[in-house]
C-alpha cells in the first residue's frame, strides 16, 4: 500500500561508523551524525543488523573508492525497519511504514539509519531474523545477477566457484545446487572444503593441487560451464584451461591482482570462450531493483522453505567493527559476519 509520506520528518541523531583516512581497522570511528532525510524513491531503515563484506574492507582501506552519488560511507547490506519513505517516484508504490527489509546499501550501512532506494529492499524470508536477513542481500545480487540473469543455469551444468566457503562461495554453492547446476569450488583448507561438500559441492583444496588439473579428471577432460571467479589475474590462465566449449568465465573481484603474467587467448577463439566481469555497486537503482524483484520471486520460497540458508560466521555488536573486520582479514572465516545494532526507535517530530 501506499505510505503516508505527510508526516513531519523523521530527526534525530545516529550513531554510524565512519573513516577519515585509509588505512588499517582502527581508522574506523564511531561518530554522531544527523539522521538523514529519505529523498524520493528512497526509504529510511532503522538498521538491526548489517553485513561485512570485502568491499567494505577495500573501501576502507583506499583500493575501492565508492562511485559518484553513493554513500561514502561503510556498509552495504542492512536489515531493519522502515521508519520513514520518501515521496514515491512516478508509478512506485512505496513499502508501509513498519515493514521490516533486508537492502542492498549504496553504502552507509555501518550506522543506526540508512537510507536505500526503495526498489533494493526486500521482505524479510519467511521465519528470518534480522541476522540472518542481513545476510542476504549483497551475496544473493552478486550471485544471482552474475550466473543467473545472463542465462539460466541448466539441468547438470557445471559450475566452478572459486572462494567456496565465503559468503559469495556457500550462497553460490547453493543456488547452483537448488537450480539443477553440479557445483565445484575451490578452498584452501581441509575444513573450509568439508564444509562446501556439506552444501553439496565437489571441493578442490587449491593450496594441495593445481585446480585446473584436478578439473580435467573430475570432468574427464569436458571443463565447467561456468565459472565464479573473485581472484582475477592468478587464476586467468587456469580458469581459461578450465572451461567447456562455449564456457563464461565471470570476474567479480581481484584479490590476487589485476593483470595476469600469461593467458591462451587462442583458447578464447577456438573453444569460443566468454570472459565478463561486473561489479554490483555501481550498476543503477533500476537495474538492482530487477536484480530485487527476480530474487524475491525465484530465491525467496526457497529461503523461506529452508532449501537454502545463509551461512553466518560471527557476529559482533556494532561498537566491535573493529573486530568484525580483522576478522574477515584474517580469512579464516566460513559464511558471513554480521554486525548487530540495537537501536530503540525514535520518534517522529
Amino acid at each position: 500500500m501506499m505510505t503516508d509520506t505527510s508526516k513531519a520528518p523523521f530527526s534525530g541523531t545516529m550513531q554510524a561508523v565512519c573513516v577519515t583516512d585509509p588505512g588499517a581497522s582502527d581508522v574506523m570511528k564511531i561518530e554522531t551524525l544527523p539522521i538523514p532525510q529519505p529523498g524520493r524513491g528512497e526509504v529510511l531503515v532503522r538498521v538491526m543488523a548489517a553485513g561485512v563484506n570485502r568491499p567494505d574492507i577495500m573501501q576502507r582501506q583506499g583500493l575501492y573508492p565508492p562511485p559518484p552519488g553513493a554513500n561514502p560511507r561503510l556498509g552495504l547490506e542492512i536489515a531493519g525497519e522502515i521508519v520513514a519513505c520518501g515521496a514515491p517516484s512516478v508509478g512506485q508504490t512505496m513499502p508501509a511504514i513498519g515493514t521490516k527489509v533486508c537492502a542492498l546499501a549504496n553504502g552507509g550501512g555501518y550506522a543506526e539509519y540508512c537510507l536505500v532506494p526503495a526498489g533494493q529492499c526486500l521482505p524479510w524470508p519467511t521465519g528470518f531474523d534480522a541476522v540472518q536477513a542481513a545476510a542476504l542481500p549483497e551475496t544473493f545480487f552478486t550471485v544471482w545477477s552474475n550466473l543467473f540473469m545472463p542465462s539460466p543455469i541448466t539441468e547438470g551444468e557445471r559450475v566452478l566457484i572459486h572462494g567456496g566457503s565465503s559468503g559469495i562461495g556457500t550462497t553460490a554453492i547453493q543456488l547452483v545446487k537448488a537450480f539443477g547446476g553440479i557445483p565445484y569450488v575451490t578452498a584452501g583448507t581441509a575444513d573450509k572444503c568439508a564444509l562446501c561438500e556439506q552444501l553439496g559441492a565437489i571441493a578442490i583444496n587449491y593450496k594441495e593441487e593445481d585446480f585446473a588439473e584436478r578439473l580435467r579428471t573430475l570432468t574427464e577432460g569436458k571443463g565447467v560451464n561456468l565459472i565464479l571467479d573473485m581472484i582475477g589475474g592468478a587464476y586467468l590462465d587456469r580458469n581459461l584451461r578450465s572451461l567447456a566449449m562455449d564456457g563464461r568465465l565471470v570476474i567479480i573481484a581481484l584479490q590476487g591482482g589485476a593483470k595476469a603474467e600469461k593467458a591462451d587467448l587462442a583458447r578464447i577463439m577456438t573453444r569460443r570462450l566468454v570472459v565478463t566481469g561486473s561489479t554490483l555497486r555501481a550498476r543503477d537503482t533500476t537495474t538492482k531493483s530487477r536484480i530485487a524483484n527476480q530474487l524475491q520471486e525465484k530465491v525467496w520460497p526457497l529461503l523461506a522453505n529452508g532449501t537454502i540458508r545463509p551461512l553466518i560466521h560471527a557476529t559482533f555488536p556494532f561498537t566491535q567493527v573493529v573486530q568484525a573486520h580483522q576478522t574477515m582479514e584474517a580469512g579464516d572465516h566460513s559464511g558471513k559476519i554480521i554486525l548487530t545494532l540495537d537501536t530503540p526507535p525514535q520518534q517522529n517530530n
